[in-house]
């Protein structure tokens, strides 16, 4: 029964992943003019896949399977028990009616928000959040939750986190970053000017490719392209796809963006090839798959060993822009702490601030608090509160993420537990690495993506976040060793 039951979740995997291309090509190739038609493709494809999922027949396939073998033991075949029963529960609670619902909503609210920021009218794409957010509640309340609708959709993303959880961990960040944030506005911030001037974009496309290759990403089995918003996609662990956009005045947009989506892909790359086409395939949950596009945007990208080997190299490509740029001036500039209103652009002090400002409003729509209608105004009253900044428009505000048009809420905290998890596996990592600064330098990075893959990547879904974070670190989710490592890089960078 074992075989039958992997060779039907086969199946669910190739519709899964055949309607996830079309929504690669919606995000980066699809004429505009096709977004109706590709809503019904979509609509029909997570229709079918999500009918075959939850019938009769998986539910008897996984029993039958259950009778000769142990879903608590150890092993991938009992893993795979174990991740399907779950997902299947899960799935069964929801109608068809509504995934597909789900789909198609997505699939207009993605070409409306995409207009909407062009255009900067959040009234063309309020409708289409209105719904998403009517279907997330109807979808919270079919899954069931014992204390707040939030907890089931945050289940999905970041499987046994609880609402109250996050609240209680962003309140204690939320109190000790903001007088960091107080004391480094304080001190004079470094020049970044150069980092502003024309880049060509050709240029910049080529050197972040070059660097991809050194990370370890394998274009053999990848691309990147460009679009709207930078994301990574899965189809297989033979075609993980990243993409990201271009500034031609600001250098971070697109080099920052390609680390962050590297991150994301050389995990779905390092799956172990045996879990593709199953619910085993793919990161362990969202705030794992977070802690590594932040390991490597920040903790190496905007690392001093890093830029030690890289800055010649971009001095080489720009030397009209950088030829008058000193190493530790470059450093500086690109680990500049200047409270903005861009979340992706965000520094690494202030990136936290913005996620809690994205999980409030989050719950007060599901609540019912507050209405798409006031999402603006609220938007900008809490980054001024936060941040001490006023977005002027609607494009740098609450239209600035695709994440809503995708359909989905409860996904934005596991960002910031992504910061979190990061600082905590590089913490072990240093300790099992010791010269880990002076590979990083040497452009050398085959034994920090060795070490992840150990540790994180092969394992897919075949173990949660939190059993590998015990297993790597000894510990539970933490917070200290990412708030030691802010005070300790930007004590010494600003002269706390």
């Amino acid at each position: 029964m074992l075989d039958a039951l992997k060779t039907r979740l086969a199946h669910i995997a190739d519709l899964n992943a055949a309607a996830a291309v079309l929504e690669w090509d919606q995000e980066t190739y699809m004429p505009a003019d096709a977004a109706e038609v590709r809503a019904a493709q979509l609509t029909t494809l997570r229709r079918l896949s999500h009918e075959l999922f939850t019938a009769d027949t998986t539910g008897d396939l996984l029993d039958r399977a259950a009778e000769t073998l142990d879903e608590q033991g150890a092993g991938l075949d009992a893993a795979l028990l174990r991740v399907t029963r779950r997902d299947y529960e899960r799935a069964r609670r929801l109608p068809a009616r509504l995934v597909a619902e789900l789909a198609h909503a997505a699939a207009l609210a993605r070409e409306a928000w995409r207009e909407a920021r062009e255009t900067n009218t959040f009234a063309t794409f309020a409708p289409h959040l209105e719904t998403i957010v009517r279907l997330n509640r109807e979808k919270a309340d079919a899954l069931g939750y014992d204390e707040h609708p939030y907890d089931a959709l945050l289940d999905e993303f970041e499987p046994g986190t609880r609402t109250a959880e996050v609240a209680r961990v962003f309140a204690g960040l939320r109190e000790a970053l903001l007088p960091l944030v107080r004391a480094i506005a304080e001190r004079p911030a470094p020049d970044d000017a150069f980092l502003h001037r024309r880049y060509d974009p050709q240029k910049q496309w080529d050197f972040g490719l070059a660097v991809l290759r050194d990370l370890g990403y394998d274009f053999h089995r990848g691309r990147q392209d460009r679009s709207a918003h930078p994301f990574s996609t899965t189809f297989s662990v033979h075609d993980v796809r990243i993409t990201t956009r271009l500034d031609e005045h600001f250098f971070n947009t697109a080099f920052f963006g390609t680390l962050h989506e590297a991150g994301h892909a050389l995990y779905e790359q390092g799956v172990d090839p045996a879990l593709d086409r199953t619910p085993l395939a793919g990161g362990t949950s969202l705030g794992m798959h977070e802690s590594q596009s932040r390991l490597w945007e920040n903790l190496v990208g905007r690392s001093r060993p890093f830029w030690q080997h890289y800055f010649p190299r971009l001095q080489a490509v720009f030397p009209e822009n950088l030829g008058d740029v000193t190493l530790d001036a470059f450093h500086r500039a690109v680990n500049r702490v200047t409270p903005s209103l861009i979340r992706v652009e965000a520094d690494e002090v202030t990136y936290n601030l913005h996620i809690m400002l994205r999980f409030e409003l989050e719950l007060a729509l599901l609540e019912g608090d507050l209405t798409v209608r006031d999402v603006p105004s609220a938007w900008n009253d809490r980054m001024e509160s936060y941040l001490g900044l006023r977005p002027d428009t609607d494009a740098d505000g609450a239209l600035q993420d695709i994440h809503w048009s995708l359909g989905t809420l409860g996904y934005f905290p596991t960002y910031a537990l992504g910061n979190l998890i990061s600082a905590q596996l590089f913490e072990r990592i240093r300790h099992d690495l010791p010269d880990l600064d002076d590979q990083i330098a040497a452009g050398r990075f085959d034994a920090l993506l060795g070490w992840l893959r150990e540790k994180i990547h092969r394992h897919g879904r075949a173990r949660t976040a939190p059993e590998l974070l015990q297993d790597v670190t000894g510990k539970a989710l933490d917070p200290a060793p990412w708030l030691a490592y802010v005070r300790e890089k930007y004590g010494t960078l600003y002269g706390l």
